[in-house]
């Protein structure tokens, strides 16, 4: 089973999938039949440097058909053996490779919002150049490991996107939001930007899968929100007036759902009042005094009368000339009312604050020189003598 096995070199069943094979013995017996199939292509390489080429088909391991492997042959074995690194390429499309990952931080021209991007989709991968991509890689990338040239390559597809995509959004080519209309743009620029760093590598991508280019999920909410104020403010004409309808939107909607009773109260009150502060009265016309929900009339009260229109250039609080003597006195007032100017009085009051004249005294009665109380049948006062003019 030795022999059968060094006699025929192919790749196996599990290793057909691969980008690059290499055949595990670097000790090939003299003679043996390698068998490349139409996808492949076999190379021989020592010291880094590839010295013999297969094509498809079936080739028998010879100096005499290979002279190339002439210097390769193993002295201390009989001449037997070759000793040298049999790499299998395949030269097929390797479709469905997927990468992904996060982008940059990037300025939205139109918001000027700093919003995350991200990536994540699938590739194609080939072969340009077998020999370049054996004589680049065999030094400085495990090729034992089947998913290191695809991981390779998807790093540096990754970076291409970070490059293309950062210049394209900063230069308003294309826009934060509905980058999905652009993909096929952009898979033109990554494209160009991959495959020249793929150039030297012999590789190339030759088409992108199902790709897309998304937003962080809080910076997607944040960017949304932010155009719909924006068209509603237009709509609105000012921000006074598009917020105060928001506050009394959300303050409706509390009270509907019955979340946040005096909250909402107190919003929907603040929404009118901004709404009536963005709306000023006409030239000429005070502006209205801000509601208060606590000074609403309840249901089924009497609304108060306003107040009558003062006369042009009279002060609020100001009573008009001429009509201090015709003012009736408060009805809850219970002072006396001065007989000389009618007007009203505070309780106990002995002069009048208006014209100062003196009240008579009331009962019980009072001395007019001393003050002191006296009886209603008196006379003299007892205090000062003094005589109290009583019948």
């Amino acid at each position: 089973m030795a022999w059968f096995e060094r006699e025929f070199i192919a790749v196996p069943e599990t290793g057909k999938h691969q980008l690059v094979y290499k055949w595990p013995d670097v000790n090939i017996r003299r003679y043996s039949r390698a068998i490349v199939n139409a996808d492949q292509t076999a190379l021989f390489v020592k010291a880094g440097q590839v010295l013999g080429v297969l094509g498809p088909g079936r080739h028998r391991i010879d100096a005499d058909e290979l002279p190339v492997l002439g210097a390769l042959v193993d002295t201390l074995s009989g001449g037997n053996f070759y000793r040298a690194e049999l790499y299998f390429v395949s030269t097929r499309e390797f479709a469905g490779i997927k990468f992904g990952g996060r982008l940059a931080d990037i300025a939205d021209p139109v918001s000027e919002q700093i919003v995350t991007l991200r990536v994540f989709g699938e590739f194609a991968l080939t072969v340009r150049e077998a020999q370049q991509l054996i004589v680049s890689l065999a030094g400085s990338t495990d090729l034992h490991d089947p998913a290191r040239i695809e991981s390779w390559s998807a790093d540096l597809l990754l970076k291409a996107m970070k490059i293309a995509v950062t210049r394209g959004v900063s230069h308003g080519e294309w826009p934060i939001l509905g980058l999905s209309g652009h993909l096929p743009a952009i898979e033109h620029a990554v494209l160009h930007e991959t495959n020249t760093a793929l150039y030297e590598y012999g590789l190339r991508i030759p088409r992108l899968g199902n790709f897309d280019i998304t937003l962080a999920p809080e910076d997607a909410d944040r960017l949304k929100r932010l155009a719909k104020d924006v068209t509603y403010i237009r709509l609105a004409g000012d921000f006074r007036q598009y917020a105060a309808g928001e506050l009394a939107l959300g303050a409706g909607h509390g009270l509907a759902t019955g979340h946040g009773h005096d909250g909402g109260f107190l919003g929907a009150a603040l929404g009118i009042n901004a709404l009536q502060q963005s709306n000023p009265p006409p030239p000429g016309q005070p502006p209205a005094a801000p509601a208060s929900p606590w000074q609403q009339p309840r249901p089924g009260t009497a609304q108060p009368t306003p107040h009558a229109e003062l006369p042009h250039g009279t002060e609020a609080g100001e009573l008009p000339a001429g009509t201090g003597n015709s003012a009736p006195p408060p009805p809850d007032s219970t002072g006396p009312v001065c007989i000389a100017c009618a007007t009203p009085n505070p309780v106990g009051a002995n002069f009048c604050v208006q014209c100062g004249t003196r009240f008579a005294p009331t009962s019980p009665s009072s001395c007019r020189d001393c003050g002191a109380e006296l009886l209603a049948t008196a006379k003299f006062c007892a205090s000062c003598g003094s005589r109290t003019h009583q019948p």
